[in-house]
């Protein structure tokens, strides 16, 4: 059982579980101490401000930082502790909560509090995205995406967020149904592959529900990259009945690889956006690479356990779906 002396949770108060229950942090600030673990509670004051907090905490000799928020807190907290050694634990409290489906962690951060003490400590890598239109290189823990679910990402409408919670992205991607989607290339293990949706997985859960990428962990040095061809969004829609049933390894039109590096070329047919752990990041071409060793995570004790057995071939291609 763990021992912590300085520990620290930055929480965001617009995060969906604290707006929805006000007792929610209270109580797991009060279930955390029953464990032995006391905590500073520091809130993010607004976008983007979760690094420089984290940032800070860890640079003052802390033994754990806790974020309670939604994947895309969690990610400026990544971005904040970034080769650090304090350990990170979350508490669910987002939209999607794809990390904590993705650990076995209760999505009731309440009871995700009262098993902290449990958890234990794992080295796991980052990715790094880098765009060449300006905007600063971006840690993620989960995935980067780039085409047809980072548009959505980009169009999803706040306050329907607010309101819908995940509901608000079908509503952005039944929008896009029957449009043109622009293509692009991504360049991995010295192949070119053309696409329309690029994820690059460091998990197998995609918007807490999904399986996509089917044979990642958090705790191999590769990412999983899931490529989709199609030049309209009709293809999508199989994909999408295949992904429910778990078969997408099978599909036409997908490519499966495994990779350390990737390079995601522009279009001269439009704008191509990129996300990264759900928040959008800024437009192709893009380069995204795996920066091993990179975070300390609290983990369930079970989670090594659960490691998806590895496929062995290195890419699984079908023919495809034009």
């Amino acid at each position: 059982m763990a021992t912590y002396r300085q520990s620290f949770l930055i929480y965001n108060p617009y995060a969906g579980a604290l707006r929805r229950r006000s007792h929610a942090l209270e109580r797991s600030i009060q279930r955390l101490a029953l464990q032995g673990i006391s905590v500073e509670a520091i809130p993010t004051p607004g976008p983007r401000s979760a690094a420089e907090i984290a940032r800070g905490i860890a640079a003052r000799g802390a033994d754990l930082i806790l974020v309670a928020g939604g994947d895309g807190t969690i990610n400026e907290v990544v971005n904040g502790m970034a080769g650090s050694a304090v350990p990170l634990g979350i508490l669910p409290a987002g939209t999607a909560n794809v990390l904590a489906n993705e650990l076995g962690i209760a999505r009731n951060m309440e009871r995700a509090a009262e098993s902290v003490v449990h958890w234990v400590k794992e080295r796991v890598a980052l990715g790094l995205l880098a765009t060449a239109t300006g905007e600063t290189p971006r840690y993620f823990l989960l995935m980067a995406g780039a085409g047809l679910d980072a548009d959505v990402v980009y169009h999803v409408n706040p306050r329907t967020k607010e309101a819908l919670g995940k509901i608000a992205y079908w509503i952005a991607g039944l929008a896009k149904f029957g449009q043109r989607l622009p293509e692009f290339t991504v360049e991995c293990e010295g192949r070119a592959h053309r696409t329309s949706f690029a994820l690059v997985s460091r998990v197998r859960n995609y918007g807490g529900d999904l399986e996509i990428a089917p044979t990642i962990s958090l705790l191999d040095d590769e990412f999983e990259v899931v490529l989709f061809e199609g030049s309209t969004s009709l293809p999508y829609v199989k994909y999408m009945l295949g992904v429910v049933a778990r078969r997408t390894s099978a599909m036409r039109g997908v490519t499966i690889l495994r990779t350390r590096k990737a390079l995601l070329s522009g279009t001269d047919r439009g704008q191509v956006y990129v996300q990264v752990d759900g928040e959008s990041a800024g437009l192709l071409p893009a380069s995204v690479e795996l920066v091993p060793n990179a975070l300390t995570l609290l983990v369930p004790p079970g989670f090594r356990a659960r490691r998806p057995a590895r496929v062995e071939e290195a890419a699984w291609t079908t023919s495809p779906t034009r």
